[in-house]
């Protein structure tokens, strides 16, 4: 398998590139375990209320993020690739069995390549229009995405 792409390939992608010092299992296992996914995926304070995991090329995931105020923010998506402990691709293009969403926002691309004992891990989201992408970045991208790769690694290292 090719190495990630670290770089954006264009200017709707916002991408971060980590080492971690686990395994590509012990990685893919957090984002594709539900008990594993909710301790995670958000950058604390922000809870996950529910994850829903049903991880096959075409099925659905349901993650409903929590603010500390106790705001819910259901985001709904379906996987369009999965290959074990190496990739993971979804959209929310579709919420579930290739249903349209209202307004497609983004898709993920998660890659999780061994590298000098560990993981190199690589989170591309590749946005539907460049106004997207600039919107997710202004959200705090950057910071919130490396928050939870920390989240992510700590997590994983207890694996």
């Amino acid at each position: 398998m090719p190495m990630p792409m670290t770089e954006p390939t264009d200017d709707r992608d916002l991408v971060i590139t980590r080492h971690i010092d686990v395994t590509p299992n012990a990685l893919f296992r957090c984002w594709t375990e539900p008990a594993l996914l909710q301790q995670w995926f958000v950058p604390k304070p922000w809870t996950i209320a529910t994850a829903e995991v049903d991880l096959r090329v075409g099925g659905s995931n349901l993650i409903v993020m929590k603010s500390p105020e106790g705001e819910e923010m259901p985001n709904r998506g379906v996987y369009l690739d999965i290959v074990q402990d190496r990739k993971i691709v979804f959209t929310d293009a579709y919420i579930h069995a290739w249903t349209p969403s209202e307004k497609p926002f983004m898709t993920g691309i998660i890659t999780f390549e061994p590298e000098d004992g560990g993981t190199c891990y690589t989170a591309r989201v590749r946005h539907w229009t460049k106004t997207d992408r600039d919107a997710h970045e202004q959200m705090g991208f950057h910071e919130g995405w490396n928050q939870c790769a920390d989240q992510l690694a700590a997590l994983a290292a207890t694996l």
